[in-house]
Order: structure tokens, then C-alpha cells, then sequence
């Protein structure tokens, strides 16, 4: 009788109910973070190693369950999106100057607008940034060694398509070749992508690094995704950027070097807790449309052209809720913080530094400065060592 019970009980239990863990690159069945990501069922997590993937991950539709998440733990790993130049695909045109007509398989104003080239490791972006001001593409004849440049082929173009075709320069030092120049290319468009309907996802202990877009970008109508201690590290766009309808939270997340820190648009309800912003260009802050939107225990060193931006767009308004954030101004004078006509704003313990604030929609400010040493103590341990390592000279007095 007991045997019989218990085989009842196996077969009644799906083994899809049973959660697994997932090692990519160990298991034989998962050798890539595709493979995995295919494979894993509710309840499942995916393990990366602690070492730098030149490869991405893609949640295409992928749904967890309510207390069945479905788990991407990257384990301090590192997306990079970048990849070393291809030699034979670059041909010299005159002395030090090399020219590629097919870099990338599909090209497009959005894509070539955050361009850039890793040179000895160093971003190179020719005074150009996806979200702000740039400057126009130099001629090839006047590039100076180490700068890059892009030319249209118009008679290539096949409207209605967007798709634009022409060719990139890259100036060497003299004497140098391709081939021991160390020089490379963002490849990949984001370290982390969604679209369609995802669900019940946690995303955590990963750095997105050197991609052409988005380090977290996040598209379609996801639900209860949570993303925890993650970084987004000099992107050729947003740190992260949720999209449509998306819905998540983060906890922990380390913006640095990127063009815009966040940027989230549509009808995305977002909501984002322990977080530290640095040395973006274009935008450090930017929520658009009629989104929802929420930050708790926040710093942003600012050095970009727009430090904050709330607004809606073609009559549409967005607000936001704030608690204990911190903008400090460090580059030269910018545009000021502003909250448009268009959205509300409601702050508590909300301090601006050498910024100015333009507040001309629907604004409650408590007038209690932001706690910055909470904030600090907030982030995660590995998060705040390496802030404080690179930045602390700005939180002296808040370590004492």
C-alpha cells in the first residue's frame, strides 16, 4: 500500500514543478545564457560565472509564476557588448586612415547617434550623445589620430525605410596598425533585452558594459520583474530604459558613464530604490509620456547636459514620486532640474546642488534636505565600495 501511495504521489507531480538550476557554460544542455534562458521553466535559475561574457541576455516573452520567478543570477558577471575589430573588414585609404562600408548588418540615425569605438579601453563618442546636443560628424580628411568618423551613402537608401548605409573611418597614429591597435566595437544592442509579455523575473548581481543601446532595455508589457543589484556601465545610451507598459522594480543599481542614466517613457510603472548615477552626457534623470514613476535612496553625481527631466508628451502627463534623492552638480553650468507643464511631482527630502530648478507643472517639495549618508548605507556592499573607491572624495564628510 505505502509503495503504491508513493507512486501515486511521483506521478501526480510534474517534474516542470521541480525548480533547477541552470550553469551555463557547465551543464551540457545550456552552453550559451540562450540556451538557458529557452530552457528554464518557473521556478528555475540561471547561474553565470563571476568573469565577462562577450554575449547578452534575451527574454523574449518568458514568464515566471507568483512565488515561481524565474532567475537570471549573474554573480557579479559582466555583459560586454563590445568586440575586437575585424582587420580583413577594414581597408587603408591613405596613410593611417582606415575605412569600413559594412561594420554593422543594419544601420539607422538612432543607432549611429550612439555610436562609438573603444580605443585602449577608453570610449570615444567625437562630442556626440544619443539624448542631447552633438556635434556634426567630421570629414574623414580631417580626423587627428585616435578619432573616428561616420559618412553617409545616400544613394544607397531605399525609402520608406529607415535604414541609412555609408561607411566609418577610424585615424591611426602614424606609424600604427589596425592590428595592434587595440580597438573596438559596440556590437550588441543592450546587456539585458525584453520584449513581449514577460513575467515574474528577477535579473541580479550582473553588469551590462559597452553596448551600442541600452545596458537594461526593457520593452512590451512585462509584469513583477525585478531587477537587484545590476549595473549598467559607459552604454551608448540609457543605463537602463523601460518602454510601452512595462512594469518592474529595481533595487540597487550603479549608472555610470552612459549617455542618459534612466530614461523610461510610455505608460512604464517603474520603481527604483538604492541607486548612484555618474558621469553620464546627455541626461542623468529622464521620464517621459504618462508613466508612473518612482525613486527612493538615489544620488546622482551630475556632469550632463540635462540632470533631471520629468514631462509628459501630445497631451499626455507623467508624474512621480520621490523620497530622500540627492542631485549634486559637479560639470559646468546646465540646463536646470525641470518638472514641465505637463506632469506632477511629489518629493520628499529632495536636494538639488549648484542646480537651478525649473518647476512649472504640478510640484510638493517637503523643503527637508536628502540623507545622504542613509543613501550610502542603502547600496549594496559591492555597489557602494566601488562608488566610494571612484567618488569618494565627494562623500568625504558623509563617511566621517
Amino acid at each position: 500500500m505505502l509503495r503504491s501511495c508513493l507512486l501515486a504521489i511521483s506521478v501526480l507531480i510534474s517534474p516542470s514543478l521541480c525548480a533547477r538550476d541552470l550553469f551555463v557554460g557547465k551543464d551540457k544542455d545550456v552552453p550559451t545564457i540562450a540556451h538557458a534562458i529557452k530552457l528554464a521553466q518557473p521556478g528555475d535559475t540561471i547561474h553565470l560565472e563571476p568573469k565577462t561574457y562577450h554575449d547578452y541576455a534575451g527574454f523574449y516573452a518568458k514568464k515566471g509564476e507568483p512565488g515561481r520567478p524565474i532567475t537570471l543570477d549573474g554573480h557579479g558577471a559582466t555583459l560586454d557588448g563590445s568586440d575586437p575589430l575585424k582587420v580583413e573588414d577594414w581597408k587603408e585609404v591613405s596613410p593611417g586612415l582606415f575605412a569600413n562600408d559594412n561594420l554593422i548588418k543594419r544601420n539607422d540615425d538612432a543607432i549611429v547617434g550612439r555610436w562609438f569605438f573603444l580605443w585602449d579601453g577608453v570610449m570615444k563618442h567625437m562630442g556626440r550623445t544619443s539624448k542631447g546636443r552633438s556635434i556634426p560628424f567630421k570629414k574623414p580628411a580631417d580626423l587627428q589620430p585616435n578619432e573616428w568618423t561616420f559618412i553617409k551613402d545616400r544613394t544607397r537608401e531605399k525609402p520608406p525605410s529607415k535604414q541609412i548605409y555609408g561607411t566609418f573611418f577610424l585615424k591611426l597614429q602614424p606609424s600604427q596598425t589596425l592590428a595592434s591597435a587595440s580597438i573596438r566595437a559596440p556590437m550588441r544592442s543592450a546587456g539585458v533585452q525584453m520584449s513581449g509579455d514577460n513575467a515574474h523575473l528577477i535579473i541580479k548581481n550582473l553588469t551590462a558594459t559597452h553596448v551600442y543601446n541600452d545596458g537594461f532595455n526593457i520593452h512590451g508589457d512585462c509584469r513583477a520583474c525585478v531587477f537587484e543589484n545590476i549595473r549598467a556601465i559607459e552604454c551608448g545610451d540609457d543605463g537602463i530604459s523601460a518602454h510601452e507598459s512595462a512594469q518592474y522594480e529595481v533595487n540597487g543599481f550603479a549608472s555610470i558613464g552612459n549617455s542618459t542614466g534612466i530614461c523610461d517613457t510610455g505608460t512604464a510603472q517603474t520603481s527604483y530604490t538604492n541607486v548612484f548615477i555618474a558621469d553620464c552626457i546627455g541626461f542623468d534623470l529622464y521620464f517621459l509620456d504618462e508613466g508612473r514613476y518612482r525613486l527612493s535612496n538615489v544620488i546622482v553625481l551630475s556632469s550632463s547636459q540635462n540632470p533631471f527631466l520629468l514631462t509628459g508628451r501630445e497631451g499626455r502627463r507623467a508624474s512621480m514620486e520621490i523620497d530622500n534623492v540627492l542631485i549634486r552638480r559637479l560639470g559646468p553650468p546646465s540646463s536646470p532640474a525641470q518638472v514641465a507643464a505637463t506632469a506632477t511631482l511629489v518629493a520628499r527630502r529632495f536636494s538639488t546642488e549648484n542646480l537651478p530648478v525649473r518647476w512649472l507643472g504640478d510640484v510638493k517639495v517637503d523643503g527637508v534636505p536628502a540623507d545622504v549618508k542613509g543613501i550610502l548605507a542603502g547600496l549594496d556592499d559591492s555597489i557602494r565600495a566601488d562608488v566610494l573607491s571612484r567618488y569618494g572624495v565627494h562623500f568625504a564628510a558623509h563617511e566621517r
